[in-house]
């Protein structure tokens, strides 16, 4: 079970986007784990007519993940610009990082720790 499907801070003292983004974290935890049990479930039977059908429910688990996830990106600006940076990318997954933190470990859009714009000299 997720570790997290109940709030750590009282509920009264939360935003309602930041409830409601709770809950599509929780069902999205849910959903992974289901899709591992479907996949080790899958493995293990021995009935070929069985593993159809549970290749199926986990199939049909990872389009809810998947819905889940979209909701998430839609509600959480910083989440989007991972996702963005990570997803579909191709090489490296850990050298995106370095690409996305412009290659000097600050990240794109940040401030460098040198107190500048992080544009270069604008002198000839």
């Amino acid at each position: 079970m997720p570790t997290s499907v109940g709030l750590h801070e009282d509920a009264k003292l939360l935003k309602p986007d930041t409830i409601e983004r709770h809950r599509a974290t929780a069902s999205l935890g849910e959903e992974l784990e289901a899709i591992d049990w479907y996949d080790q479930r899958v493995d293990s039977t021995q009935d070929e007519a069985l593993k159809q059908i549970l290749a199926h429910n986990r199939d049909e688990e990872k389009e809810h993940a998947a819905m889940t996830l979209e909701w998430l990106r839609r509600h959480d600006p910083k989440l989007d610009a991972a996702l963005r940076t990570y997803l579909f990318a191709e090489g490296s997954i850990v050298g995106r990082e370095k690409v996305a933190q412009g290659g000097n470990g600050n990240a794109v859009g940040g401030s460098p720790a040198d107190g500048s714009l992080g544009i270069g000299s604008l002198r000839r």
